[in-house]
Parts: structure tokens; sequence; C-alpha cells
């Protein structure tokens, strides 16, 4: 089955930040210490710019070997 490249941000978003939407993930970093926060505003931004750029059939082959790796490790 195949996944479009919004559906595997979506996986990617619940697998990365759990039930926190990735901005509240930000800022509550943030409120933790700036510079923490400065560089997870960037690492968000980084995940964002990946996802936009990657071919659909990688980011399913990336959320297929992840979540994988989750079941083999459980």
């Amino acid at each position: 089955m195949s996944i479009s490249k919004e559906e595997a941000k979506q996986l990617l978003e619940r697998m990365i930040f759990e039930d926190t939407l990735p901005q509240d993930w930000v800022q509550d970093v943030w409120g933790l210490s700036p510079l923490l926060g400065d560089g997870a505003a960037k690492l968000f931004d980084a995940f964002e710019a990946l996802i936009d750029c990657c071919p659909e059939a990688q980011l399913e082959n990336l959320v297929q070997s992840l979540y994988q790796e989750r079941i083999d490790n459980s």
C-alpha cells in the first residue's frame, strides 16, 4: 500500500513528536532553554525542508523502515 507525502509527514511527526504538535514542541524546548529552543526550531525547519524535497517513494521507505525498527525493538 502506497502512502502520500502528507501521510508520511504525519506518521513521522507522530513518531518523533508523539502527541505534541511540532510547533508546540519547539515552544516547549524554547521555554526550557532559548539556546536549545533555537536549535529545536532549526531542526524542525530542516525536517520540513527534507519532507518537501524528498520523493514520495523514499519517504514511504523511510517510514516503513522506522516503523519496522520500532516493531523489532519492542
